[in-house]
């Protein structure tokens, strides 16, 4: 039951992702004052499918100097390590219960960099090469604080496990007693999963496309499929921490879409950040306030510990 479970949520997932470059496409349209896809199928609906079926049939192009097997075998490791992380979706029964899913989340979150490095090198284009080098900038300074963050909350809890949310959910949203912490939270989110206005290893106007520039077809397939992936996985996070994690209403993911709906609209409205501001963001704003959050949240700990026990 644990395998057909999996591969349910597997399959739900390849299809939200799908209908995520649907919902961002049609979104992006409105901001432009046009309409997006509505020539495949009623309203454009088919048009996931339609892309992805001729991504994959497409032919595949090999760079002349690359190392050919890395090159080929690297989407498929991000794809299997975002689509990994969701075995952290928070079931009550048929699949795996993870009493400490923080850190797997902080293990298995910070391999995608090694994903965006590998292909960055493997492709042995200057383009490619100066985004992984962005990248692994970006994601070594904002996993500090997306760490820090998430330790937080999980004093609060006294658990490690994110089905623990679930039990809080009736007396308090974590948004109200932390309203700052959660823009701090969203911007490294997107600094994490590089979206804009943080997408520095795909800066068009810069790298032409950063770390995938040589990749097409299938390969650019499956680095879109991951991208997208972590995206939605994220934005389930973010609901399950701050929004009330109430898994049994369809109102939690009501919330997911909209945080998936915000992350367009951000890309729809925001210039590209300068990358000397990035790191300044990094270690001189979000740093310090997530550490003074910590020792907060220690502190309150403290005192309830000590008002209910002594």
């Amino acid at each position: 039951m644990y395998f057909i479970s999996f591969v349910f949520l597997l399959v739900f997932i390849l299809v939200s992702v799908g209908f995520f470059t649907l919902f961002e496409r049609k979104v992006l349209g409105y901001i432009q004052s046009r309409k997006g896809p509505t020539k495949v199928g009623f309203m454009g609906l088919l048009q996931p499918f339609s892309d992805g079926i001729k991504l994959f049939i497409k032919e595949q192009n090999f760079p002349m100097n690359s190392n050919y097997f890395i090159y080929l075998v690297c989407p498929f490791l991000m794809m299997i390590q975002s689509l990994f992380m969701w075995v952290l979706f928070p079931y009550y029964v048929n699949c795996i219960d993870f009493d400490m899913g923080l850190l797997f989340f902080l293990c298995c979150g910070s391999l995608s960099i090694y994903g965006l490095m590998i292909c960055g090198w493997s492709s042995n284009s200057i383009y490619s090469m100066l985004g992984c080098i962005r990248s692994i900038s970006q994601a070594i300074s904002y996993e500090v604080s997306l760490s820090l963050i998430l330790l937080c909350f999980f004093m609060l809890l006294d658990s490690y496990s994110f089905l623990d949310f679930f039990y809080y959910k009736n007396l308090v949203w974590f948004l109200f007693i932390s309203f700052p912490l959660f823009f701090c939270w969203f911007s490294c989110c997107m600094a994490e999963s590089n979206r804009t206005p943080f997408d520095f290893s795909e800066g068009e106007s810069e790298l032409v496309s950063g770390f995938n520039i040589e990749y097409g077809s299938g390969g650019f397939a499956l680095l879109f499929i991951s991208e997208y992936s972590s995206i939605i996985f994220v934005c389930l996070i973010t609901t399950i921490i701050f929004f009330g994690s109430d898994f049994d209403s369809i109102f939690f993911y009501f919330k997911l879409v909209l945080l998936c709906f915000v992350f367009i609209w951000v890309r729809g409205t925001l210039p590209r950040f300068r990358y000397d501001k990035l790191m300044y963001l990094a270690w001189k704003c979000y740093l310090p306030l997530s550490l003074n959050y910590l020792f907060f949240f220690t502190l309150l700990k403290v005192l309830c510990f000590y008002h209910f026990f002594l």
